[in-house]
């Protein structure tokens, strides 16, 4: 990220953010299915208490993930938030396979590396990228209407 643009903690509070995350190719398809999303929206419900971070409304494809979030003050890193879901979710995701081997066992072995953040500033903005994101199981040939989709939802409600 360039100097200029930076964000800290004190500027983004009170601001939504949008996290996109991509799992690894090797990975795909493996998001949109009941026990796996269990494991994304129960992290993503103690993400209050654990990160400072109010998780908002979500979609899950079978190879990403949207997230709109909210850091509260004193919420830690965003990088450090992110990393720790990513880990979290991928020990939990993977002993849903069975026993692996040490290496794909690692949080590395699901989720790609970024991740990518939207930082939404206004109702209309909020708006706007939710209904986008929602239809992406519509504009992905998995159901006819984004209501059909069992796979979004919403953990809190973000007031901007």
């Amino acid at each position: 990220m360039h100097k200029h643009l930076r964000r800290t903690r004190s500027n983004l509070a009170g601001f939504t953010d949008l996290f996109h995350h991509h799992v690894h190719k090797k990975s795909s398809f493996v998001l949109a299915r009941d026990e796996v999303s269990e494991i994304l929206i129960r992290e993503w419900d103690a993400a209050h208490r654990r990160y400072g971070y109010a998780a908002g409304r979500y979609v899950i494809m079978p190879d990403h993930a949207h997230l709109f979030c909210r850091p509260e003050l004193g919420a830690r890193k965003l990088s450090e938030f992110i990393g720790a879901w990513k880990s979290w979710t991928s020990r939990r995701i993977n002993a849903l396979g069975g026993p692996r081997s040490a290496t794909a066992a690692t949080a590395t072995a699901l989720w790609q590396r970024e991740f990518f953040d939207h930082v939404l500033r206004s109702n209309e903005s909020y708006s706007e990228k939710w209904n986008y994101v929602f239809d992406n199981p519509v504009r992905a040939g998995l159901v006819s209407k984004a209501q059909e989709w069992k796979y979004a939802g919403e953990i809190e409600t973000l007031m901007l």
